[in-house]
């Protein structure tokens, strides 16, 4: 039985394009774990969804053209942010319905490219992401834009507290909330830009917010908390893996999908703990 749990867990990293995938797992983890969690403090769960879905029509036009993935990527999210902060000053119709509007338009506008009789075989990998096909040089990149990101988590981590956990009062402590919104969704959009390559349009936001949320199940310490937050996506990722090799599924839906149960295992876990810590359910106040 031991040999047979041996080759088990060793015969997926025999292949050259496993191993190259699991350090791209490794290296969305860590930017993943290291922004979801503010994210989540900052309510920016819609806007993550909202820009990966947004960015679409650039990753076909880069597919269709041959320009990097990255650089049609970057241009879509810039085309995006800036037709949802027009949407936004649209006072008529209201912001969340003017971004829902050009989240939606956009989104279809990138099906209806992707639909082109000159569109490359394999498009559908822009939706739902091939991690299995990371070359060498999509990891370097991949490992510069992370290494950016956190660098700059580092020199706005102080700044980020302030607003996230006191925004009235951030400005009495030199800290303007304006700046540092627009920074992390700056961050945000990088992330994306990374994450894109290995999980795909629809799936990119699973290695941001599922992770995220098992660990604000476990703890409410924020530096806890990132850190929790990448080790569950590197393991979620590595579980998704072994998961695709064994059972011949797709690598990017088997990693969301492991993502998102450990999300769910952690929040049941939590509300179990709390339910067991107050006795069955709120105590009620005598009379």
């Amino acid at each position: 039985m031991a040999p047979a749990v041996l080759h088990w867990l060793t015969d997926p990293w025999a292949e050259p394009l496993m191993r190259r995938a699991f350090l791209e797992i490794v290296l969305l983890g860590v930017a993943g774990g290291a922004l979801g969690g503010w994210v989540l403090q900052y309510q920016l769960s819609y806007s993550a969804e909202s820009l990966a879905h947004a960015l679409l029509p650039g990753l076909v036009l880069s597919a269709l053209t041959g320009i990097p993935l990255l650089v049609g990527g970057a241009a879509g999210l810039l085309v995006a942010a800036a037709a949802v902060a027009l949407a936004g000053r649209a006072p008529e119709i209201g912001r969340d319905t003017g971004v829902a509007v050009v989240v939606t338009a956009l989104l279809g506008l990138g099906v209806l490219l992707a639909l082109s009789p000159d569109a490359p075989p394999r498009l559908n990998d822009l939706l739902f992401g091939d991690v299995l096909g990371v070359s060498d040089g999509d990891l370097l990149a991949a490992a510069a834009l992370v290494l950016v990101l956190l660098a700059a988590l580092v020199l706005l981590h102080s700044r980020l507290l302030a607003v996230g956990f006191d925004r009235l009062t951030a400005p009495a402590l030199g800290v303007r909330p304006v700046v540092v919104d627009a920074a992390l969704l700056v961050l945000l959009a990088l992330v994306l830009l990374v994450a894109v390559q290995g999980l795909g349009n629809l799936l990119v936001v699973s290695v941001l917010i599922a992770p995220a949320t098992a660990a604000r199940a476990l703890t409410r310490r924020m530096g806890t908390m990132l850190l929790i937050s990448g080790a569950t996506a590197v393991l979620g990722g590595a579980v998704g893996l072994y998961v695709s090799f064994h059972l011949d599924t797709a690598a990017g839906a088997s990693i969301a999908a492991t993502l998102v149960l450990l999300a769910l295992a952690a929040t049941a876990g939590e509300r179990v703990a709390r339910y067991r810590a107050t006795g069955g359910g709120p105590r009620t106040a005598p009379r």
